[in-house]
């Protein structure tokens, strides 16, 4: 049985948590039988089906940014062996919003990459809301060119509500810095896994989206701008992002229907947040997979793949 996630609920979660909620204070008391729990727990899964069954686009961006959802940090921890965190861009300083270092994913050495949110208020401000400056893009950049140095796989977890757009990130180069690792991975030599495990947003998102695979796990989102944003741009009001969301096209399966995402990633039921555990073990052997197929070809191959697979990206009629 999956642990009472932490965190505020979804609105749309309150007849599950509910439900989990007097599991729990059932457990606790002396009359409770196994019989009594096995058949709480069986409703609960079924409840959880019957409402994940048909989640709306809207709905999914709500579980991306989730509290108590596992971050980049976390897969670190439980995918990975012998990590070492590399920090500063040799330019500016260290973002705290960009995790880079090198692991191991079962027993082969590769670069890690990734955005990281926080999980309380002094994290959160601290990781900037997973919101990267140039200087953590120019981080990320130094670590793709350590990686082609030393031969390494690089994988990226995307978790962004985009890059910051403060004054002082555009002061010092933000559009370039991205641009620049645009260009430096759509031809570095190593193979590059890119796997979107909560929010995708814009120029944030493809900073370090850039890839020969790109993997979304089942409820993150992934486009060119929030839901929020667009509404608010089109017609002033914030309040038609449901409504926007759909037609965004902004789900794993919308993104694999039209060939950007390559690979969905599942989640437990109810979601990464309710049972990380499940998630990680979901998870590792999928990059392992992954990898391993990456890893068998050549540098030219990657290569010539990866531009065609992004030449090929959008359509027209």
């Amino acid at each position: 049985m999956a642990v009472l996630p932490k965190g505020p609920y979804l609105e749309f979660e309150r007849p599950v948590v509910e439900l989990a909620q007097r599991i729990e204070e059932l457990m606790k008391t002396e009359s409770v039988t196994p019989d009594d729990v096995k058949n709480l727990v069986s409703r609960q899964e079924k409840l959880q089906k019957k409402l994940f069954s048909k989640l709306t686009s809207w709905q999914r961006v709500e579980l991306a940014r989730r509290a108590g959802r596992p971050y980049t940090l976390d897969y670190i921890d439980n995918c990975f062996t012998d990590f070492i965190e590399l920090h500063g861009d040799r330019c500016f300083s260290d973002d705290p919003a960009i995790i880079a270092g090198m692991a191991k994913l079962d027993g082969n050495s590769v670069m890690v990459l990734g955005h990281q949110k926080g999980r309380d208020t002094r994290e959160s401000i601290k990781r900037n809301f997973g919101m990267a400056h140039p200087e953590g893009y120019r981080k990320a950049a130094r670590m793709l060119r350590l990686a082609e140095k030393f031969n390494l796989p690089v994988i990226c977890f995307i978790d962004t509500p985009g890059a910051y757009p403060g004054i002082g990130a555009e002061e010092r180069g933000q559009a370039a810095a991205i641009a620049e690792n645009l260009k430096l991975m759509s031809t570095l030599p190593v193979p590059i896994l890119c796997v979107v495990i909560g929010e995708g947003a814009s120029g944030g998102a493809l900073g370090i989206g850039v890839g020969d695979r790109l993997l979304m796990m089942e409820n993150a989102w992934y486009c060119v701008i929030s839901p929020e944003g667009c509404a608010a741009i089109l017609w002033g009001d914030n309040a038609k992002r449901q409504e926007v969301a759909k037609s965004m096209k902004l789900t794993a399966s919308d993104l694999v229907d039209i060939k950007i995402v390559d690979r969905i990633i599942p989640e437990p039921l109810g979601g990464a947040h309710w049972n990380p555990g499940e998630q990680y073990e979901i998870m590792k052997p999928i990059l392992v997979e992954e990898i391993k197929k990456l890893m068998s070809q050549t540098a030219g191959e990657l290569v010539n793949q990866r531009l065609a697979k992004l030449a090929a990206i959008g359509s027209y009629s």
